[in-house]
């Protein structure tokens, strides 16, 4: 089984941070600049929220709003899914669906490590299955 400590060993442990009085506008160029779906959103060492352009689409463009007169801390969300380096992508995969998110913030020692998507997991299991059945080839080819 593939831990989020591994995921992150792999896709790095790059966080980005916006804070919660920023403008979504902000959040939304940061987005766009580092080519990421969603921003932790803390005061300080606190983990306050998570915006995703999931909020921007249904706080924003569909009640009228403006991301330039709206801030962060008007459309995210506070009740955040989080978890920790030694679970599992299984247990991940399994918290995102149950809570209906894509991004999982990684805490460790009270901190914020690192930040896990749906894609993160879907690569994750697929290079998994890809590496037994390459084993599995081998096996059956005879190459030992």
């Amino acid at each position: 089984m593939t831990l989020v400590k591994h995921v992150l060993d792999v896709k790095g442990r790059e966080v980005h941070v916006i804070h919660p009085s920023a403008l979504v506008f902000d959040a939304l160029q940061m987005m766009a600049d580092n080519n990421v779906g969603s921003l932790v959103v803390m005061e300080g060492e606190k983990l306050v929220g998570i915006i995703t352009e999931r909020h921007y689409a249904r706080q924003i463009a569909l009640k009228g709003r403006t991301s330039s007169g709206t801030l962060v801390a008007d459309i995210m969300s506070t009740r955040v899914a989080c978890v920790r380096p030694d679970q599992t992508v299984e247990e991940c995969m399994a918290i995102m669906t149950k809570r209906g998110v894509r991004h999982l913030p990684v805490l460790e020692g009270g901190g914020v490590v690192g930040l896990v998507s749906i894609g993160d997991m879907v690569n994750s299991v697929i290079s998994d299955q890809q590496f037994v059945i390459e084993q599995l080839e081998h096996f059956i080819h005879g190459d030992r």
